[in-house]
């Protein structure tokens, strides 16, 4: 494929291809090709309880009342919670956050805590990506006399917990438009409530003698939430984080720069850049580490205090590495044993509770089927702690609701593809069992399902950075809109060594005489590495996956991060 002549219609053509082939009506191509807020974001007050929050906050706001952002420890909840302080600043009113100790607290805001903030002086709390589920604590809130307002998009049962607003796309009786944006992060929902407050404000002349708060500049927190809580890259998410990269890029956030210095990117952030360096920083605050790290760093407007807390963040990350390592070389040795369970179920004594989720997303991998990863003995009462990561097409989270209400679990939540669980020990069969019977029947559907679509088949030569270019300005890419997988092919093993601990690097040639560079990452001992290996010396062969620039050396080359391959002879 020779892309150097006439690149501007080529250019066109293959993303209009592209779109189209991804379900993209050919008459709203041009909206799918550069998403903007402007094409994609709905009125806020389609949203139930929406209009009710903004008017509240805005109130909030007007009398200088003392306000507390309650959060999650992950990035979602840090983002989310950054998000609000934030435009609050912006507004004048300095907010207190509180995120909860993972291992201390768990998820969720508790009674104990939310009357403690209230006594602190707190008449107003906002939950920030949680409290759909918690029906106690915000009982107990309410008989304080402390309004709360909920922000989440986590799964929410048919009942409802008393709160002032409960703003949460998948309430079970939001209305179709608002149900339509049931993929949003929690930090999109902030980002709406947001909006609708800035309205509310204006409406009652608050502007008049001040300037409007530049609520774009708050899209740099909305793209890390997002593609960090691996919501779906499609419809308004897509243009959420299309813009929070151009904001990101512009390193207007102290602390959001800083970030991006820890992870050693001398370029501006891409999105998986977001998942896979900055994201996971983020996170080992909350996970082995100090829960507020992230929601400080995300706030401040010290760039010393933000490289410091950039640094710590770095080095919690590194620990959180070790501790994953341990925990998941632990759960594999369980896996024989769960090859008839529809749905994987491991537990462990002195499993760190900070990083099953993350083990949980690799069981889930490499089983090819939902996991929960538990950490028993997690807490004083005995409990253990589980996370649980899902496949495409079985909704793990409404499941681990059905458990929670069938008394199987202390607690427990989530959405279609993560969840999070309390379980008592003498529980963990009853559950196995019961999500067996539950999603058995889903599971089978979806992996019978499974295939490796291809975006585009090229011959070795056409594997060229203008390629890759052209490939990346159809994104961002992520779940719910993957990015391209191409075929490259046919091709001769030239060279294949391990990179790393587990990598498998090849060197290709094709009948053409192009040559390139290949990597199945993580592979080495599957049926796929192990083929690359040893197998496929002298043999013809095609390799599919996502092309990718090479940077390394003197001048970018295209190379091929392998998913699949398939021989010719």
């Amino acid at each position: 494929m020779d892309l150097s002549g006439n690149a501007a219609s080529l250019d066109h053509d293959l993303v209009t291809q592209l779109l189209l082939a991804r379900g993209v009506p050919h008459d709203d191509v041009e909206r799918h090709r550069n998403p903007s807020l402007r094409a994609f974001l709905p009125d806020p007050s389609a949203f139930r309880d929406m209009d009710q929050a903004a008017e509240r906050l805005a109130q909030a706001v007007l009398t200088g009342e003392r306000l507390t952002v309650y959060g999650d420890y992950d990035v979602d909840g840090a983002t989310s919670a950054a998000l609000l302080i934030r435009l609050l600043r912006m507004l004048g009113h300095e907010a207190r956050y509180y995120i909860p100790d993972r291992l201390l607290e768990g998820y969720g805001p508790s009674g104990e805590a939310l009357v403690r903030l209230g006594a602190e002086g707190s008449s107003l709390i906002v939950t920030v990506d949680c409290g759909a589920m918690a029906f106690d604590a915000l009982a107990q809130a309410h008989a304080a006399g402390i309004d709360v307002i909920v922000v989440d998009h986590h799964k929410c049962a048919a009942e409802l917990p008393l709160a002032t607003a409960l703003v949460n796309p998948n309430r079970l009786d939001e209305d179709d438009l608002a149900a339509a944006h049931g993929h949003l992060a929690a930090v999109g929902v902030a980002f709406l409530l947001a909006i609708a407050t800035v309205r509310v404000l204006r409406q009652r002349g608050f502007f008049a003698s001040q300037p409007e708060p530049d609520l774009f500049s708050l899209l740099d927190l909305v793209a890390l939430g997002t593609v960090a809580d691996v919501a779906a890259l499609h419809g308004l998410n897509r243009a959420l984080v299309a813009q929070g990269l151009k904001v990101m890029a512009r390193r207007e956030n102290i602390g959001m720069a800083a970030l991006i210095d820890a992870s050693r990117l001398t370029r501006a952030p891409t999105c998986s850049d977001l998942g896979f360096a900055l994201g996971p920083r983020i996170n080992a605050g909350g996970r082995v580490g100090e829960a507020t790290l992230g929601v400080r760093l995300l706030t401040t407007e010290d760039p010393d205090e933000a490289r410091a807390i950039a640094a710590q963040l770095s080095a919690l990350n590194e620990e959180r590495r070790a501790i994953e390592a341990a925990v998941q070389e632990a759960a594999e040795a369980q896996l024989d044993a769960q090859h008839n369970r529809a749905v994987v179920v491991l537990a462990g004594a002195g499993w760190h509770p900070g990083v099953i989720g993350i083990v949980a997303g690799r069981i889930k991998e490499k089983a090819g089927r939902p996991a929960l990863v538990i950490a028993l003995d997690a807490d004083e009462a005995g409990h253990g702690k589980g996370s649980g990561r899902s496949i495409a097409g079985v909704d793990l989270g409404a499941a681990i609701i059905a458990a929670r209400e069938a008394g199987l679990l202390v607690a427990g939540g989530g959405h279609a593809m993560a969840c999070g669980l309390t379980i008592a020990p003498d529980r963990l069969s009853a559950l196995a069992e019961f999500l067996d019977e539950r999603l058995g029947s889903a599971v089978t559907a979806a992996q019978s399902g499974q295939s490796l679509a291809l975006d585009l088949a090229v011959a070795p030569g056409g594997l060229v950075p203008p390629l890759v270019d052209t490939l990346e300005s159809a994104g961002p890419y992520g779940m719910g809109w993957p990015g391209p997988r191409i075929a490259v092919g046919p091709v001769r093993l030239v060279k294949a060594d391990l990179v790393g601990r587990d990598h498998v690097r090849l060197i290709v040639r094709g009948d053409d005489g192009a040559s390139f560079k290949a990597v199945a990452f993580r592979a080495a001992e599957t049926d796929l590495g192990q083929a690359l290996l040893h197998r496929a010396q002298g043999r013809k062969l095609w390799l599919a996956g996502r092309a990718k620039i090479d940077d390394w050396g003197s001048r970018p080359a295209a190379e091929l991060h392998i998913e699949d391959a398939a021989w010719v002879d």
